[in-house]
């Protein structure tokens, strides 16, 4: 894992993740709400879920159900003992530190697969590997769910990493370098993003059905049905 997730990893892992949360401004609490809410909607009773990038669990949290099954993965182990404090009263949800191009699962092993807020950039791993990987372990019929930042999203999302920059809880951002949906930190740390063509290039080999969807205005996601 040396090297992958690393920023997040090491630099924003467990308390300092909470801050970033803590920090963002309405529009995009509102966001990450819209988000967690249309994962959600394809969830369904006896669904075996995997997240993938589950940092401290603030969004296996608000998925928690008695009626379904959640595994969550992070290469931070800071992070994962946070999410383990933080539900420890929720029942059928299960912990462990993986790296997602390389998942310790057996075929179709899950219902629902699913990585947010932009994981498929933010990893920073091979994005044709990890949805290789993904589809691996998701059941045929089962779904499996990226998401990236809607073009028309940029101004908040911008403000969001500006407050964060100005937290210290990113490097000073480089305006020479940021724009077009990418935002580089003079630390090193860059953000983009993945538009409807890339997402198409990404699944065009597979045996699935996939389709792009705009959430909210601020999010694409990419759903993936093997077939």
């Amino acid at each position: 894992m040396a090297g992958r997730y690393s920023y997040y990893s090491q630099k924003l892992a467990a308390e300092k993740l909470v801050e970033v949360y803590e920090v963002a401004p309405p529009r995009v609490k509102q966001y990450l709400n819209a988000e967690i809410e249309y994962v959600k909607s394809n969830i369904h009773p006896g669904y075996k879920i995997l997240e993938l990038g589950c940092g401290y669990g603030r969004a296996v949290k608000s998925l928690a159900n008695p009626k379904i099954s959640i595994f969550g993965i992070d290469t931070s182990l800071p992070s994962l003992m946070m999410a383990g404090n933080y539900l420890r009263e929720k029942s059928r949800i299960l912990f462990a530190q993986m790296d997602a191009i390389n998942l310790g699962f057996t075929n179709k092993a899950f219902d629902l697969v699913f990585c947010i807020q932009n994981g498929i950039s933010a990893f920073h791993v091979d994005q044709l590997e990890l949805v290789n990987e993904s589809c691996r372990v998701t059941k045929k019929g089962g779904t499996l769910l990226f998401s990236s930042y809607s073009p028309k999203f940029w101004e908040p999302r911008l403000e969001w990493f500006e407050i964060q920059s100005r937290q210290g809880l990113l490097g000073e951002i480089d305006y020479e370098k940021t724009g077009d949906g990418t935002i580089t930190c003079k630390d090193g740390f860059t953000a983009t993003t993945i538009n409807k063509t890339q997402f198409a290039e990404l699944t065009s080999h597979l045996d699935a059905n996939v389709s792009v969807e705009e959430v909210d205005e601020s999010s694409l996601f990419c759903k993936i049905i093997p077939e």
